[in-house]
């Protein structure tokens, strides 16, 4: 991509603000995917019914006979939260064309950002007038866990060097948490089925997925059973091969939240899944994503290479 020329006015990105911008980043789109639960359990879905209008006519709420104002402004407030994420994410690409000398990868983190914010507004385009059926809410809630698994690498980037990779755990190691990864992605999956079938619909007219609540259910806590148990055994692997104290913290930190999580998931469940409760479990999420990342992006190191100095020229030697 090419460098913007005001930047050249500018000076360098700093790594400590190239790295608050990605860790705002890692907010802004965790955030805003709590927000989308907050107007779902309101059930203010289509509090805006229109998009990329709020009404057909008028971009902002308005007085409407068959929608309550605060359901007209908790959706409007949501979309209104876009445009600080795209403020985020976009300053986030210009930090990363700022950084002297350009490094690849952090561009392509920080380009990711905004592009994710476009394909989120056009999902929730989708999302509004297809009445929210019940897959593309799913899709938009996993679109935004990849975004935040995307800016955790990206605030990883912030401070990496531009010497080679250096692999901190081996192959075998590595590959055993991309499996846990997927795994992780399976029981999001999972989740939003949950949520499809069950009675947080976004609005009281949208149809529901046609499956047994209890049976989707069973089939979460069964992928998170399976989740943990690749922890355990992940955490014996990272005993046996000795890890860096860093990969140890973020690993336990892992655990935490995962646990944390799935005790939640449970009380949700018992208590008939009440609605402060499911907003809780998508910020949990969103925080077991952020962990999971971190450990992904732990696995390897890009050292700052200290430039070699430059010899002094050979002193001339004056011939009597």
């Amino acid at each position: 991509m090419a460098r913007p020329a005001f930047l050249d006015r500018l000076p360098p990105t700093s790594a400590t603000l190239m790295r608050a911008l990605a860790i705002a980043a890692v907010v802004a789109q965790a955030g805003i995917a709590v927000t989308g639960s907050v107007v779902r359990v309101t059930g203010s879905g289509l509090g805006c019914p229109t998009w990329p209008e709020c009404f057909p006519g008028s971009l902002v709420p308005t007085a409407h006979p068959e929608v309550e104002p605060l359901t007209q402004w908790i959706e409007f407030g949501n979309r209104l939260l876009t445009f600080a994420v795209v403020l985020v994410t976009g300053a986030c690409l210009l930090a990363a064309l700022n950084t002297r000398p350009r490094r690849a990868r952090l561009t392509r983190l920080a380009l990711v950002q905004p592009l994710g914010v476009v394909a989120q507004a056009v999902i929730g385009g989708v999302t509004v007038l297809t009445g929210l059926v019940w897959w593309s809410v799913s899709l938009h809630f996993l679109v935004s866990m990849v975004l935040v698994w995307l800016a955790v690498q990206l605030v990883e980037a912030a401070g990496d060097g531009d010497g080679p990779p250096r692999q901190v755990v081996g192959g075998a190691v590595r590959g055993l948490i991309a499996t846990s990864a997927v795994v992780l992605g399976a029981l999001l999956v999972a989740g939003t089925f949950v949520t499809a079938a069950g009675p947080h619909a976004g609005d009281a007219d949208t149809p529901r997925l046609d499956a047994s609540v209890p049976a989707l259910a069973q089939l979460h806590a069964d992928l998170l059973f399976g989740y943990l148990g690749l922890l355990i055994g992940l955490g014996f692997t990272l005993k046996a091969v000795g890890v860096p104290r860093r990969m140890w913290r973020r690993f336990a930190v892992l655990v935490a939240v995962v646990l944390a999580q799935g005790a939640l998931g449970g009380v949700q469940y018992a208590l008939g899944v009440p609605e402060v409760l499911v907003s809780l479990h998508v910020l949990g999420a969103a925080l077991v994503t952020v962990a999971a990342g971190a450990v992904w992006a732990g696995t390897v190191e890009r050292p700052h290479v200290t430039p070699a100095p430059v010899a002094d020229p050979p002193a001339l030697v004056r011939s009597s």
